[in-house]
């Protein structure tokens, strides 16, 4: 498996995975009243997160991220998780 296979693989099966779970969470918290600015601000970006990471996942089908490039994501990703 290639390193973008393997970014591929982490950004379909967990990073979107993850990144649904909260908006869903985020609709929740608005659907019910109880929402402040802030909540909506993050639900904006959760969604624009969202947008990157698809676009991201078209680039690697079109073979437009290198190895050094999806290497890079990856540990940005991982960082990213960890800090949540």
């Amino acid at each position: 498996m290639t390193i973008q296979d393997e970014l591929a693989s982490l950004l379909k099966n967990d990073v979107l995975i993850e990144i649904e779970d909260y908006i869903d969470e985020l609709f929740e918290i608005i659907a019910s009243k109880k929402e402040d600015e802030r909540t909506k601000e993050e639900l904006a970006s959760m969604q624009e997160m969202r947008e990157d990471f698809n676009d991201m996942l078209k680039d690697l089908a079109a073979g437009e991220i290198d190895e050094e490039e999806a290497k890079e994501i990856m540990e940005e990703i991982n960082e990213m998780r960890k800090e949540d």
